[in-house]
Formats: C-alpha cells, sequence, structure tokens
C-alpha cells in the first residue's frame, strides 16, 4: 500500500501500485503507520515528501467500500481526520509531490502537506463532491478556505468542480512549483526538502508555528471526535 525511504534527513513516503489509491481504512491506517515511524526516528533537520505511483495521487475516499453503510463512510472521514491532524502536528517540513490525480479527500490529503509540488504535463486537483451529488464535509472546506488565497477560487474548487491543472492551482496559491514528468517532480519535492531539512528547525517550534497558522482547521478537525481508530 504504501512505502517508506529515507534519503539523508528526507523521509519519502509513496503510495504504491497503480490503482486509484483510494482512501479506504487500510491505506489511510499504513499512512499513520508511516507517519509514526517518520515521528520516531526523525532528527533536528528532517522533512516528509508524500507521493505516488501511477497516474493517480489519490482519487479519494473508497466510495466502493463504504457502499450505503452511513458507519463505514464516517469511519473513513474520522480516520483522515485523524491523520490530517497528524500531518499538521508532525515536527517537520511536510511537502506532497503529486504526480497525477487527486480528486476530492485525496486533494484534502496533498493540501494537508505545508508544501505542494505538482507534475505539470499530467494530472489535475478536483473536489469532485457537487459533481457526484455528495455532501461536502466541513472540514474539507474549511481546509480549503485556509489553503486556496481567494473567494472566487473557493467558489470555483468547492461549488463548481473545477478541475485544476497544475499552472492554474499555482494562480490560485495551492501550488509552489509545477514539472515536467513524474520523476522530475519527485526530484524538484527531495530539494526543497533537502533545503528544508538544513535550516535545523526544531521540530516542536516549527509544528507549533503551524498549529498558530492553521488553527481554524485544527478547530474544525477536532470540533467532532479525532480518534485513533
Amino acid at each position: 500500500m504504501c512505502t517508506l525511504q529515507k534519503q539523508g534527513n528526507v523521509f519519502i513516503l509513496t503510495l504504491t501500485g497503480d490503482g486509484e489509491h483510494r482512501l479506504n481504512p487500510s491505506l489511510i491506517d499504513a499512512i499513520r503507520a508511516a507517519l509514526d515511524r517518520v515521528r520516531a526516528e526523525a532528527a533536528v533537520g528532517s522533512a516528509l515528501i508524500t507521493t505516488a505511483q501511477g497516474k493517480f495521487f489519490s482519487n479519494g475516499y473508497d466510495l466502493a467500500w463504504a457502499g450505503s453503510d452511513p458507519a463505514r463512510s464516517q469511519l473513513m472521514d474520522s480516520k483522515l481526520k485523524s491523520l490530517v491532524f497528524n500531518l499538521f502536528n508532525l515536527p517537520m517540513p511536510t511537502i506532497a509531490a503529486i504526480t497525477g490525480h487527486a480528486s476530492a479527500a485525496g486533494f484534502i490529503l496533498g493540501m494537508s502537506h505545508d508544501y505542494v509540488l505538482m507534475r505539470k504535463d499530467r494530472g489535475f486537483l478536483y473536489m469532485s463532491e457537487i459533481d457526484i451529488g455528495l455532501k461536502i464535509p466541513a472540514w474539507f472546506v474549511t481546509l480549503v478556505k485556509n489553503k486556496v488565497k481567494s473567494p472566487v477560487a473557493w467558489r470555483d474548487v468547492v461549488m463548481r468542480g473545477t478541475k485544476l491543472t497544475a499552472d492554474v492551482a499555482i494562480e490560485h496559491g495551492i501550488v509552489h512549483s509545477a514539472h515536467v514528468g513524474a520523476a522530475e517532480t519527485v526530484k524538484e519535492a527531495v530539494k526543497l526538502g533537502e533545503e528544508l531539512a538544513a535550516r535545523k528547525w526544531d521540530g516542536n517550534v516549527y509544528a507549533h508555528s503551524r498549529r498558530l497558522v492553521f488553527s481554524d482547521v485544527l478547530v474544525a478537525l477536532t470540533n467532532e471526535s479525532v480518534s485513533r481508530l
């Protein structure tokens, strides 16, 4: 489901395989376990990159697994909240290297990182809920409003289901930089990770600063129980 490698002080978490990387409890738990390893093995001056193999970064929640069972949908949402909470509290800079499509909850996973790098020749960012007839979770919208820079863009992303290419996502302030090809995107993410890690910031201080900047997101995450399910 995912692998974790370490290159110097940069951790690289990769969602493996050529599937859609749908976020079901098993995949979310695997990512959370990898983050636990990152936290345990981190030194002063570390950074995390999250990326994926294949056509998709993540195509959102595993709706086929959830079926028509509200309890399963609630479980996925609770687990993703916990994962995002962990990312916002991770004591190091985080980078998403998006080399394919990132939709709905997959888009949210990418935006939960401090920096987003994106492949420019393939893939888009897309909040698909409006098009597939699902009510978007309130905490998704809070995260969008904290990561996307204008109310017009909020409307287009959430209420219009606009599919954002890398260049448009840069204009909206979502994406830090865009690159040709998956390998180049990951290479540039590693370069950025190394630059950030070289600053040797105190991880606890860094996480504290992130919590202050994105306090609205943390409030939205904890308004409902964020559990270790």
